[in-house]
């Protein structure tokens, strides 16, 4: 039986936005920095708001922002999205697992919100049990509202930010530090998270272009399931 049957949806509803809101509070100061970068690389506010709409993927929207004020053409800035993007495929493998048999309209708008954030949350919570498709579906989708909300605050009052001021530019970098620290919890966790490092850098060294974020991910992904499985199999 599904859990809905079994909860009301009010309580669903508070569940979820009580999951989500360390997602909307870190989005906030985020958006507002891709908003003010975004004004900055001469986008208006409305162009913000349908990128955030349509895209809904900060590293993307980042990169995007950084390569329209480089200049960049428009065929190689959906190129490099599209690649840096390919990880929410990784992502909506892993959730899969926890959704099998849900219809595809649920599915369609229910991946439309998956982000970096969303999914840990998400993930954390279905491991632990107590957690069904409806709150998620809170989880990514009050985020999702609260991150247009903050992108288009942002180029609203971009105007008024200096460039480079209040270390704007590192906001992105640091969210994600944030992020991983706290999927750090144990041994071999640690350890992925150095092959992903290292093999990262490497290939960036080796390898033109960003395939590097990608192949990273899949190796070290591909590396930390092997060694989990090894210290398994090993008790």
């Amino acid at each position: 039986m599904d859990q809905q049957d079994k909860t009301t949806r009010p309580s669903l509803l508070r569940q979820g936005a009580a999951a989500a809101w360390p997602i909307c509070l870190g989005y906030f100061p985020i958006g507002l920095a891709l908003g003010v970068l975004a004004q900055q690389a001469g986008l208006p506010w409305w162009a913000m708001a349908m990128m955030s709409i349509l895209v809904f993927a900060g590293s993307a929207q980042f990169i995007c922002v950084a390569m329209l004020a480089a200049k960049a053409s428009i065929p190689a800035i959906i190129f490099t999205t599209l690649v840096v993007n390919l990880r929410h495929t990784l992502m909506s493998s892993a959730l899969a697992v926890y959704l099998a048999g849900v219809n595809r309209k649920f599915l369609t708008v229910f991946s439309y919100g998956i982000t970096d954030e969303s999914f840990a949350v998400n993930m954390t919570h279905f491991k632990n049990g107590q957690w069904d498709r409806w709150r998620a579906l809170v989880v990514n989708h009050l985020s999702n509202s609260v991150w247009i909300l903050a992108t288009v605050t942002g180029t609203l009052v971009g105007q008024f930010v200096p460039q480079g001021a209040f270390g704007i530019d590192y906001a992105l970098t640091g969210m994600f530090i944030c992020l991983l620290v706290f999927q750090l919890q144990g041994r071999i966790y640690i350890l992925t998270g150095l092959l992903a490092a290292l093999i990262s850098v490497t290939w960036y060294l080796l390898i033109p272009g960003d395939s590097y974020i990608v192949g990273a991910s899949v190796c070290a992904a591909t590396l930390g399931y092997l060694l989990k499985r090894r210290y398994r199999s090993s008790k």
